[in-house]
């Protein structure tokens, strides 16, 4: 009986430090780190939801619309320029510029929100440029250590990666929505004040999960991705069918508090794959313990490391402003200045600026264009969430079919890059024309293009120019947006608007009293801007068949054999050690 309890306890014991071992495993892995990666972004897209709280802006301190587009152009100029913060996060861990961005988040926001309320003085136009400036750079810190990091931790499946992360960061704005809605009905001004702590929040949450795993890379990698994409289109349908019932019925608090309550549920569902994962990395990990030849461990355990040391033998080092005009291979690890002064990011970043301006300005303006149109509101906030939507279609389907079509037929990226260059021009061709509903069409367009810009984007950079500096490159690539932003949206779409709602005014004898909105009404208010950004984004996609010809040769060959060749097939936690291990032994039997 006592040697019964005994190994009863016993039993009871091992339990105990299984599960506590397990859940260790889960909580350090790179999958929970994906995983938190997910929630990250999934409430990081407070940019993409300007439409929804220009308004707001615009008549609580009297702004005309080039004044409010000058706003979305610091608003584009902060959640873009993050140079600094991937020079931060090449000598630091993530969790340092995480902790910045979710600072700079609460305090831009929070200002704005301040502004809005009338809590403090009316500010000057340059302060609030700068407060939306300090929010919007929050994105930058936000997306640099939590995509830069996955896509290292990752690399062989870079492009799901970036797709899925880009996707969440595209359904954000439909989440944090749905999220305002249940807790603050329509009051548009506390919106702004839920993106204020809303993202910091989540960020803080998470942030000391999101880190680097070295070489541990797994042949399976890209199935579980799938697994994931499979759970965002599940939230992404769910989310859909919400945002069109919201539009036909009005919905009681109580049935705004049950369908964030399912949204909620299926935005933790990826944790599922998670536990999936990790259970088959415990089970291999137990086989390991468990072997007849730990001896082979130990000599092999000996051996990995004078490999590496090997391998990471110094070189002799050439200054870097030497080398800045002679570049090595593409796919090889360029320097910041080698790749800033390589042709190939030239063309880029001009095809970049003329693609994205005019989908910017879309994005931007979309509750000013409805307007201006003669859709309803509540029709132009339908419009915003069933863009947030079709912006993470545009992500994920970039980000996953572009990989097949890679692997499979060996078409170069920025191919696909010229296509979301073009189809584009029918979404600003209808709002041009103001076709009869043309701008349900038009949001779709514009949307899938615009998130699949990003993905495409990020993706080239990293394949042709290394992810030894992708930190950096990453954010340089972004720098293309603001200045699209400002050229388009401000100088060509704003000035046009403010022309036209002028020229109506003083049609009718109205004379603009000073801090008074400026509205434009009718066909004519974007009519001249957008022919102009249609025949801008078909010159970028001419630019952009250049990068074309130029790179058809390297993707015709495996562009990520490299990362399988220095990865391996190593487990998390045990390195490739085990995997070497774990080879031979299956060669043998």
């Amino acid at each position: 009986m006592a040697s019964s309890k005994q190994n009863g306890g016993e039993n009871v014991g091992s339990c105990l430090q299984n599960t506590r071992g397990f859940t260790l495993q889960v909580l350090t892995g790179r999958w929970f780190m994906a995983f938190s990666s997910f929630m990250i972004m999934s409430v990081s897209g407070a940019s993409y939801m300007f439409s929804l709280y220009s308004r707001e802006i615009k008549s609580a301190l009297g702004y005309d619309q080039s004044t409010l587009n000058l706003l979305s152009f610091f608003k584009d100029l902060g959640s873009n320029i993050g140079i600094i913060s991937g020079l931060i996060n090449e000598v630091a861990p993530p969790w340092v510029v995480l902790t910045i961005g979710g600072v700079l988040n609460f305090s831009g926001y929070f200002m704005i929100w301040l502004a809005v309320t009338s809590k403090i003085a009316k500010p000057q136009v340059w302060n609030m440029c700068l407060y939306i400036f300090i929010g919007a750079n929050s994105h930058c810190s936000t997306n640099t250590g939590v995509i830069v990091t996955s896509v290292k931790n990752f690399p062989g499946t870079r492009g799901i990666v970036i797709g899925l992360l880009s996707g969440y960061l595209g359904l954000s704005a439909a989440i944090i929505t749905q999220i305002y809605y249940a807790f603050y009905r329509n009051d548009s001004k506390s919106l702004i004040l839920l993106m204020a702590w809303l993202p910091t929040a989540v960020t803080f949450v998470f942030l000391p999960v999101i880190r680097h795993h070295k070489g541990v890379e797994q042949p399976n990698d890209s199935k579980a991705f799938y697994n994931f994409l499979n759970t965002t289109l599940v939230l992404a349908g769910f989310l859909m069918v919400v945002i069109i019932l919201q539009k036909r019925f009005t919905f009681t608090q109580s049935e705004l508090y049950v369908t964030t309550i399912l949204m909620l549920l299926l935005l933790i569902l990826p944790l599922a794959v998670v536990m999936f994962e990790e259970q088959k990395i415990w089970k291999r990990k137990q086989e390991h313990n468990n072997s007849e030849h730990p001896p082979m461990l130990l000599n092999i355990t000996a051996q990995i490391p004078n490999q590496q040391n090997s391998a990471q033998a110094p070189q002799k080092q050439v200054s870097c402003w030497k080398s800045m005009f002679r570049p090595p291979s593409r796919g090889e690890d360029y320097t910041i200045l080698q790749a800033l002064f390589s042709l190939d990011m030239v063309i880029l970043f001009l095809a970049t600026i003329c693609g994205l301006g005019g989908t910017l300005t879309v994005v931007n303006n979309l509750s000013q264009i409805g307007t201006s149109l003669g859709y309803s509101s509540h029709s132009v906030t339908t419009f915003v969430s069933l863009m947030a939507i079709w912006i993470y279609m545009g992500k994920i389907v970039q980000g996953v079919v572009s990989e097949i079509i890679i692997a499979k037929f060996k078409v170069p990226r920025p191919l696909l890059f010229t296509s979301i260059l073009v189809i584009p021009c029918v979404g600003h061709l209808l709002i041009a024309f103001n076709v009869p509903n043309g701008l349900y069409a038009a949001s779709i367009i514009i949307g899938f293009c615009f998130g699949a810009n990003w993905p495409l984007l990020f993706s080239i950079i990293s394949e042709l120019f290394g992810l030894k500096f992708y930190s950096t490159l990453y954010n340089v690539g972004s720098v293309a947006s603001p200045i699209g932003s400002y050229l388009f949206s401000v100088r060509v779409a704003g000035h046009l608007y403010d022309k036209e709602a002028t020229r109506q005014m003083e049609a009718l004898g109205i004379t603009r009293k000073p801090g008074e909105e400026l509205n434009c009404n009718g066909t004519e208010c974007y009519k001249l801007a957008f022919i102009i950004i249609t025949a801008v984004s078909l010159f970028g996609a001419l630019v952009s068949l250049i990068l074309v010809l130029r790179t058809r040769e390297f993707y015709k060959g495996d562009i990520y054999k490299k990362f399988r060749e220095e990865n391996g097939t190593a487990e998390p936690e045990t390195g490739h050690i085990q995997n070497k291990i774990s080879q031979p032994a299956a060669n043998e039997g």
